[in-house]
Formats: C-alpha cells, sequence, structure tokens
C-alpha cells in the first residue's frame, strides 16, 4: 500500500493537467482581487473589507471550483490511465484492487484537497496586502472554513473517482461529472420541496451542506453536522468505488 501510495503521489506531481488548474486558479485568485481594487483604473481600498471577501467573493467562487475544477482532473488521473493501459499494468502488478482503488483515491482526494485550497487563501492574502490588512476574518474562522472545505473536497472527490472508473475515458468522465454536478444541485433541489423524504435526505447531503460552511456563527451540533455527513459520504462513496473497481474488467 506504501508503495502505491508513494506512486500514486508521484504522479499527481507530474500530471500536467493539475499544474494547468492549479496555474489557472493561482492567476485567478491573484487577478480577481485586483479588479475589485482597482476601479477604472484608480487604486482604492478604504472600503475593501478582507473579511467580506474572503466569505462571499472566495468562498462563494469557491463553491463552483470544488465541484467543477477535480472534474478535470478526475478524467486524466483515473480514467485517462484506462486508456493508457497503465491501470491494466497496475492490476497486474500483484496488488488486491481494493489498496490499488483506495490509494488512487486517497491521491486524487489529496489533489482535489489542494485545488479547493488554492482560491480561498491566494484571494485572501492578495486581499490583505492590497487593503492593509483592513477588517480581517476571525482566525478560528478561516481554520474552520478552510477545514470544512477540505473535507468537502474529499467527498465529492469520491463521487468523481466512482464515475471516472466507470466511464475510463476522460472526455466522457470529465462531460459527464461537470454536467451532473451543474445540473443535480437544482434536480436535488427541485426534488425536495415535491416529496418530504428527499427533502430529508437534501437537507442532510453534502450538495446543501457545503453551501452553509461560510456561516459565521454555527452551533456546536451543525458543526458537528456539517463534519459528519462529508465523511460519511467520503466512506460510501468510498466502498462502493472499490467494490465497482473489483467488480470492472480492466482492458
Amino acid at each position: 500500500m506504501d508503495n502505491l501510495v508513494k506512486a500514486e503521489l508521484f504522479k499527481l506531481r507530474k500530471d500536467r493537467s493539475f499544474a494547468t488548474l492549479i496555474i489557472g486558479l493561482l492567476a485567478s485568485g491573484i487577478f480577481y482581487p485586483m479588479l475589485i481594487f482597482f476601479n477604472d483604473g484608480v487604486f482604492g481600498a478604504d472600503a475593501i473589507s478582507v473579511k467580506e471577501l474572503y466569505a462571499y467573493t472566495a468562498l462563494g467562487g469557491n463553491n463552483y471550483i470544488v465541484k467543477l475544477v477535480p472534474c478535470i482532473l478526475a478524467g486524466f488521473f483515473i480514467s485517462g490511465e484506462y486508456s493508457m493501459g497503465t491501470m491494466k499494468s497496475i492490476g497486474a502488478s500483484g496488488n488486491s484492487r481494493i489498496r490499488i482503488y483506495f490509494s488512487k483515491l486517497m491521491i486524487f482526494s489529496i489533489g482535489a484537497m489542494i485545488i479547493s485550497l488554492t482560491f480561498p487563501i491566494v484571494i485572501m492574502v492578495v486581499g490583505a496586502m492590497l487593503s492593509g490588512f483592513n477588517d480581517m476574518p476571525a482566525l478560528d474562522y478561516i481554520v474552520r472554513t478552510l477545514g470544512l472545505t477540505i473535507i468537502y473536497a474529499a467527498a465529492f472527490a469520491s463521487i468523481m473517482a466512482l464515475v471516472s472508473i466507470i466511464f475510463t475515458d476522460s472526455g466522457k468522465t470529465i462531460g459527464f461529472l461537470i454536467l451532473f454536478f451543474i445540473l443535480f444541485d437544482s434536480i436535488f433541489y427541485a426534488l425536495s420541496q415535491k416529496f418530504s423524504f428527499i427533502e430529508q435526505i437534501f437537507n442532510y447531503s453534502v450538495f446543501k451542506l457545503f453551501l452553509e460552511i461560510d456561516e459565521f456563527n454555527i452551533s456546536h451540533g451543525t458543526l458537528l453536522k456539517f463534519v459528519l455527513v462529508p465523511i460519511i459520504t467520503f466512506a460510501v462513496f468510498g466502498l462502493i468505488g472499490s467494490w465497482v473497481f473489483q467488480k470492472k474488467e480492466i482492458k
């Protein structure tokens, strides 16, 4: 297992799609605040609150990044290995398929976590520097929101990994996942308004709770729910994915 994890980590570091995505997010995180601070060519930072910039702009924009950008990585990092024959070579290495799947899921989740942190951290840092650290968010708020972002990124990554091994084609995987994460929230919400049992599921789903992690004041009970739901989601989809991977023929 240790060798598998090291091999997957090496592949992630060398993955061009991952590097490209990170560079794109870094650039977006740097230039987006500048569009806010420089209005009509004039720099103005007096009224800019880093707290609001982080909570509404960084975390708000990150809602889409966490659910869409890793879809591209999933297509190349997981599904792409089928078309290149890499998955077949790994399967013939003597390691159990459960170990192979979970090592890949673990490293892919780490990649998704890095992606999920890049945009909000860069925006906050750049915003703080440009505004002279005006009205900074509290440290416990930053730690809580970034910590929750990480575990929700892992939860969504487990769903992406499952789809990736089902389709085994990078183009189909990316296309399906992007459409799924764009449309599923709206469809899920619409169904929850018509059926009470679906409403209960929706209220305790990662799709709904992830949109609420930027709230400033939450109770301990709510925080516990915010933490447990993505962890359970990751475990459930991880187990389903490993079962599908064991049954799937690798060509």
